[in-house]
């Protein structure tokens, strides 16, 4: 009996040192479960099928970029309507340093995350400043400009025929591809989390609320806002990087807007201001999206018309997203189970 009663207590430290390490690190134990099944589902029949493989990958991807996004929307209340083009600049940077001068794609996709990050770090100091709509506007300026340049400079970019890259991996597998990106989300988010969770966190949440406010609280704004507009555009580039590497094609048609309206809709749909919301979305999201592209070839563009009406109907009915209703969820679980253990004490 005692034996047990010692073995119980192990497990239920072992379980609480597992809780501590899950929540400093921001993960619910649901969220660990769904990150095992993430990693196992490419073994498990159909998922394990090239074509769905290939869209678990583009999943991965935007989810990725989703977290990212919501970095800078959900904290400092900024739409960067020119992601797509910083996630672009640094596809672009990479790839042009593995064809023309030879650098693995391994170094050149960080090479990539610090030239967008650079960039941001230029924009934000130019266009931070403004308010509301107006920083968003410029932003989004910048992101026609590099569109423009992507077009126009074919000696350099090939413009609209696509510049063929070098991928990461020499083989026709998508699961390897896989693996790298889902890493690749889990450090985004588990980077973009602990910065969010930080004091840092906190003074972006208070410009993103009331920024006159925060500025009489001694928060510097521009210092906040350029920040975390460089951070966000350094793991757009980032990301951009293994976009380049993995499908092995770039065309000036991944910075178009379009792109950035799809990541808005899923960080949005997600949970504004939550991280994971947008994440968690992704995937039954995208496979629908591709699904429905491959079953209705002669509606092209219906995915950027769902994308709208589910803007709208969340932001009429459910503006938190998928996040709010998960959080009200748990709150009721938490009462109707503290409310059982107070009848039964």
């Amino acid at each position: 009996m005692q034996k047990t009663e010692t073995v119980s207590a192990r497990a239920g430290r072992l379980g609480n040192g597992l809780l501590s390490i899950l929540n400093a690190l921001g993960i619910t134990p649901l969220g660990l479960a769904l990150i095992i099944l993430l990693a196992i589902l490419p073994f498990i029949p159909p998922f394990d099928r090239e074509d769905l493989l290939r869209w678990l990958v583009g999943a991965a991807l935007i989810a990725a970029q989703a977290i990212a996004f919501d970095f800078t929307t959900g904290y400092i209340n900024v739409v960067n309507f020119g992601f797509a083009a910083f996630l672009g600049f640094g596809a672009y940077t990479s790839a042009l340093l593995a064809v023309d001068f030879g650098i693995s794609p391994w170094i050149g996709m960080f090479v990539g995350a610090l030239a967008s990050g650079g960039l941001g770090f230029f924009t934000g100091v130019l266009t931070l400043r403004l308010r509301g709509i107006f920083a968003a506007v410029m932003a989004w300026f910048v992101g026609l400009a590099l569109l423009g340049l992507a077009r126009n400079l074919v000696d350099i970019t090939r413009g609209p025929m696509g510049l063929s890259v070098p991928t990461f991996l020499e083989t026709a597998s998508n699961r390897p591809y896989f693996y790298i990106i889902l890493v690749m989300l889990l450090i985004t988010y588990l980077v973009l989390r602990w910065i969010t969770s930080s004091h840092i966190g906190l003074a972006f949440k208070a410009i993103g609320q009331n920024i006159e406010a925060a500025r009489a609280s001694g928060v510097n704004p521009t210092f906040y806002r350029v920040f975390n507009f460089t951070v966000q555009c350094a793991f757009a580039g980032w990301l951009g990087g293994f976009y380049a590497h993995y499908y092995g094609i770039l065309t000036p048609q991944l910075m178009h807007t379009s792109h950035t309206v799809e990541v808005l809709a899923i960080a949005y749909v997600g949970g504004r201001g939550s991280i994971w919301g947008g994440a968690f979305i992704a995937f039954p999201f995208i496979f629908f999206i591709e699904w429905l592209r491959s079953s209705l070839t002669s509606l092209p563009g219906l995915h950027l018309v769902i994308y709208g009406l589910l803007l709208i109907l969340v932001m009429i009915f459910y503006p938190g997203g998928v996040a709010q209703f998960y959080y009200w969820i748990a709150d009721r679980v938490g009462k109707a189970r503290r409310g059982s253990a107070e009848q039964s004490g």
